[in-house]
């Protein structure tokens, strides 16, 4: 089934799951920052929100329903969420009732887009036996879902099978940047060709892999400096995605008005790579497959149901700042914020609920023993 989303959606979505924090509380979102946001963001053309069922308990879609649905016409913007089968095990009628609670906390009264949430090998049955695959289908006939697809953090070899026995799934969203084409745990060139092959268009998420291509290893940061030294790190990720063919938007997970405001001022007028930005791009991917950075995208899908209580994704942030600035002070407060009333590396029982729920495939045991090493 051929769509045509990417010739009407402009190049940058906004990717609700990291909004910011209200400073004198971490836990809760700082909403009034946020209508700013989507203020610049809509005002400067853009379109597509993203958000799902499981960001930040709920909070996001609650954040979108106050910043963007309550004060702006729903004719003028797209929202996507999500339907996650597997993060804390819900059954087939509380899977299903997702979306229900989805469109109250949002009072969106439909989703544009809709998605089956971060496909894996592990999980695809799942989604399978709950016949979640007709249950959007049936949800698109009732007028409450214009669109459905899925996202995926899987092989090549998986997603075309998926996109083979679900072929009128209309898009599918996929992990794409500049770090993660070639990488054979994430294989973004990969998937992106298999969605090609297939006719799909796709939603770019983890353009800067949460957060670390807009602060990329000192050697990368020379390299784009002497290229442009007016181009922000994050700006060589997103406009590197946002080049492919067939790219229905680039999500970038914007957690302050700053990062809204450099993102706007090079996609509101978006120009593909150029020939010798593709070059420097080669030569930062050829720096990253040669670095020891832990390819942790924040998601934190690792933690709910962690016995210990850790906080795994600022821990492995920590084990980075040493890794590749050399910053064992920094390293150190990174550790300490992570692990303030929570577990402690060193607490891990090695019971791997974690490693089976990654997305990056990442050996999270050994590098919590890592850690423990480093800072306990």
């Amino acid at each position: 089934m051929s769509t045509d989303f990417a010739a009407v959606t402009k190049k940058l979505g906004f990717g609700l799951m990291r909004l910011p924090k209200m400073p004198d509380d971490k836990t809760k979102i700082d909403v009034e920052q946020v209508k700013e946001m989507v203020d610049l963001f809509l005002d400067a053309g853009f379109t597509y929100f993203d958000t799902a069922y499981v960001y930040d308990n709920g909070g996001s879609e609650r954040a979108a329903k106050e910043a963007l649905i309550d004060r702006h016409d729903r004719e003028r913007f797209t929202i996507a969420t999500k339907l996650n089968a597997w993060l804390g095990k819900p059954d087939e009628a509380a899977a299903k009732q997702q979306l229900e609670t989805s469109l109250e906390r949002t009072g969106a009264g439909y989703f544009d887009f809709y998605l089956l949430h971060a496909l894996q090998l592990n999980n695809k049955e799942t989604y399978e036996n709950y016949g979640l695959w007709d249950f959007v289908r049936e949800q698109k006939k009732k007028g409450l879902i214009k669109h459905w697809g899925f996202s995926f953090h899987a092989t090549p070899e998986l997603l075309d099978e998926l996109l083979t026995k679900y072929d009128d799934a209309e898009f599918v969203q996929l992990q794409l940047n500049y770090a993660d084409w070639e990488d054979p745990n994430i294989a973004s060139r990969a998937c992106y060709e298999v969605a090609r092959k297939h006719g799909k268009e796709i939603v770019v998420m983890e353009p800067v892999k949460g957060g670390m291509l807009a602060n990329p290893p000192q050697e990368i940061q020379e390299l784009f400096r002497a290229e442009n030294p007016e181009a922000s790190f994050a700006s060589w990720a997103i406009r590197y995605v946002a080049s492919k063919e067939g790219i229905i938007t680039v999500l970038s997970g914007m957690s302050n008005l700053e990062q809204m405001q450099d993102n706007i001022s090079y996609m509101k007028d978006f120009q593909k790579l150029s020939a010798r930005e593709e070059e420097v791009i080669a030569k930062a991917q050829h720096i990253l497959a040669s670095s020891d950075v832990v390819p942790c995208t924040g998601c934190q899908y690792c933690m709910p149901g962690c016995p210990m209580n850790i906080t795994i994704p600022g821990i492995i942030r920590a084990i980075n700042e040493l890794r590749i600035y050399r910053d064992k002070a920094q390293a150190d407060r990174r550790y300490g914020f992570s692990t303030h009333g929570s577990g402690l590396a060193k607490d891990c029982i090695a019971c791997t609920q974690c490693e089976g729920a990654c997305p990056q495939s990442l050996p999270i045991i050994s590098l919590l023993q890592e850690a423990a090493g480093m800072f306990d």
